[in-house]
């Protein structure tokens, strides 16, 4: 066997063997490795855009809760005010309730008053007829008298 025949066989099985490759396996595996390139592009696009999806999630649950919070600020705030406005309401109420009840309690007082001063009077008028009669020794007669001891019980 000669060495340079040898070699130019295996030179045309090479050619032979690029050929076919380039031919039928190169244009499957290129296929394949275009695929794959684009999978991972997209992949990757995707991974982009979730990215600024969360991204702007965040920031938009944020601005929620920042409203929320000012919401529940002001809530509370309006809440404060109305106590306030029901304590002072009540506070109001009860002052006239009280004005109210010792209006009537010095009604009741003066009314007490001039029943006792009206009870003394009377009893001033009897006293001072008996008194009168002892002095002079004779009866007087309320009866006939009456405008005389109404007199007297007014003037006292």
């Amino acid at each position: 066997m000669n060495i340079n025949l040898t070699l130019i066989g295996q030179s045309i099985s090479f050619l032979f063997f690029v050929w076919f490759c380039h031919a039928f396996v190169w244009s499957a595996i290129r296929k394949a490795m275009d695929e794959r390139e684009k999978q991972i592009a997209d992949g990757l696009d995707a991974a982009d855009r979730a990215g600024r999806d969360l991204e702007l999630a965040q920031e938009k649950a944020a601005k929620q809760l920042r409203e929320a919070k000012g919401e529940a600020a002001t809530i509370i705030d309006a809440a404060n005010k109305r106590a306030s406005q029901i304590v002072e309401e009540a506070k109001d109420v009860a002052r006239v309730e009280g004005d109210r009840l010792k209006a009537a309690a010095e009604a009741q007082i003066e009314q007490d008053v001039n029943r006792a001063k009206e009870q003394l009077r009377s009893q001033v008028a009897k006293l001072a007829l008996v008194g009168a009669s002892k002095v002079l020794e004779a009866s007087i007669d309320e009866s006939v008298h009456k405008d005389m001891v109404d007199k007297l019980a007014a003037s006292l």
